[in-house]
């Protein structure tokens, strides 16, 4: 007997947000509804994007499309932003998470919203920017979950999904503006054959990157690798990097080094760059093909091993009375 289905938002949200690079100019879809601004005198808005100062409060207004041939309902909120851990992806928190930007200071005029099938429905929200609020990008969205839950296969367990499109809102509070971009915890895994020649190697490079500020950044990552006598080995661009680096965000990134030295010893940098910022952070490592590494160890066993029967041999060899070999003796 299969057990009840469960609701699974949260890792749907960041999907339907269309993670990456802000939208082009047309509303976020999921191909059965649409949520984006009312557009302005002069064009569409792809998403929210506005200023403000602490204690100040906006208006705006928010357009939620039904593409389907029925009626569909759905439950409008705020929510707060942030970088996926999986790539960095764009994504917003889910109800009941605890909000501490738009999330908190924006409220849409309705909760939930009943739109006819190819109809369209404005709601007006406000944002209240608190007196007391930190300078910077406080980034979010204006989110319509469909109030239906879709039942999927989940093997042993039904799961229930419910789906989410969501506007982008860029909210930049007034006040200082402060840039900063650290690369950290880099962490080198080597996989090289066993025997030397036969099969490739390849390294997993892992690092941390993070935003220190307060505005979101697109940063730019550099990876070089030296050898023996400071030889390059590689240099590149990465191109698994978040577009959009939130404030306070961090992810844990991955890169293949395929190719990688099966003998030689050196170290990795890492390069991060962004407006106003740059970090480096490095590791080293010792290439040696696994039989290599095995006969070295080999080798230092024994050489420890006969150094010890040595120097047993040299003390059970000495005669009594030898200055030296009694502690209560000697000169």
């Amino acid at each position: 007997m299969r057990k009840p289905y469960a609701a699974v938002l949260g890792p749907l949200l960041g999907l339907l947000l269309l993670a990456g690079t802000p939208a082009p100019a047309r509303a976020a879809d999921n191909g059965s509804w649409s949520v984006y601004p009312v557009a302005s005198a002069v064009a569409a808005r792809p998403y929210f994007s506005v200023s403000a100062d602490p204690g100040q409060t906006l208006t705006d207004r928010v357009v939620v499309t039904n593409k389907t041939d029925g009626p569909l309902t759905f439950r409008l909120y705020a929510a707060d932003a942030y970088n996926t851990a999986r790539d960095g992806g764009f994504a917003v928190r889910s109800p009941g998470e605890r909000m501490r930007g738009v999330g908190a200071w924006a409220e849409p005029a309705l909760d939930r919203v009943t739109v006819a099938g190819g109809r369209s429905v404005t709601v007006p929200f406000t944002v209240r920017v608190p007196a007391d609020a930190e300078p910077g990008d406080h980034p979010g969205a204006i989110v319509a979950i469909d109030e239906r839950v879709e039942k999927t296969d989940g093997g042993p367990v039904a799961l229930g999904v419910r789906r989410a499109v969501g506007a982008r809102v860029y909210l930049q509070v007034g006040g200082p503006v402060l840039t900063g971009l650290a690369v950290e915890n880099v962490r080198l895994d080597p996989h090289r054959p066993l025997v030397p020649g036969l099969g490739d190697s390849t390294t997993t490079i892992s690092y941390t990157l993070r935003n220190t500020g307060n505005v979101t950044l697109d940063p730019r990552v550099e990876l070089r690798a030296r050898g023996l006598f400071g030889r390059t080995l590689l240099s590149r661009e990465l191109t698994k990097v978040p577009a959009e680096l939130l404030p306070g965000q961090r992810v844990r990134l991955t890169e293949r080094w395929r190719g990688a030295p099966q003998l030689d010893r050196g170290d990795v940098t890492l390069t991060a760059s962004a407006r106003d910022t740059r970090d480096s952070a490095s590791a080293s490592f010792l290439a040696l093909p696994w039989l290599v590494a095995g006969a070295l160890a080999a080798a230092l066993g024994v050489g420890v091993w006969l150094g010890t029967r040595i120097r047993r041999a040299g003390r059970a060899g000495r005669p009594e009375g030898v200055p030296g070999t009694d502690p209560d003796g000697g000169l």
